[in-house]
């Protein structure tokens, strides 16, 4: 049996003000990084072991799980493939609204000047096939929009179900196989 733990980095400012960060480079806030930490700690009170941490190139990413590679010794390398969905003209718009919402519903269709939840499929899949396939354990430390894709690729989900997922920052998900 097969198992990957999946992380969503820590608090950014644009977390705070309900922005949408996509593959905007925004950094973690002080509590991001004390969130980071106490996950390190947690990942290790809990007997979590990986054989490898892979996180987004965001720095977000890359700081919350440099945080939790420091504590547990897991070594951690950076995968592009994680890197948040492009979201376009949304970026740094409210998450809650209303042409935002219409506009993720549309699977096929390009954000403008971003990516589509299909490309966005594509490349997320491409990599859990490759970690499904390994005789590791990993965990995935990166974004909202890529918990909602991992969750997916695990579990069937209606499109309002895959819509409304999402995680808090630094949630531990667990996924077997």
């Amino acid at each position: 049996m097969g198992k990957l733990y999946f992380v969503r980095h820590g608090q950014t400012i644009w977390n705070v003000e309900n922005k949408i960060c996509g593959a905007t480079d925004i950094a973690l806030t002080e509590k991001g990084h004390e969130q980071a930490v106490e996950t390190g700690k947690k990942i290790l009170d809990q007997g979590i072991r990986a054989d490898e941490i892979i996180y987004s190139p965001l720095v977000r990413a890359k700081d919350t799980a440099l945080h939790i590679s420091e504590i547990t010794g897991i070594p951690a390398r950076e995968e592009i493939r994680l890197k948040e969905q492009n979201f376009g003209k949304y970026e740094a718009t409210a998450r809650n609204g209303e042409e935002f919402k219409r506009a993720k519903s549309q699977f096929v269709n390009h954000y403008e000047g971003g990516e589509s939840m299909l490309q966005l499929a594509q490349r997320i899949y491409n990599l859990l096939d490759e970690v499904t396939a390994a005789e590791k354990t990993y965990i995935l430390v990166a974004h909202n929009g890529i918990a909602r894709m991992v969750q997916s690729y695990f579990h069937d989900m209606t499109n309002e179900e895959f819509g409304a997922f999402g995680v808090d920052n630094c949630t531990v998900l667990e996924y077997r196989w």
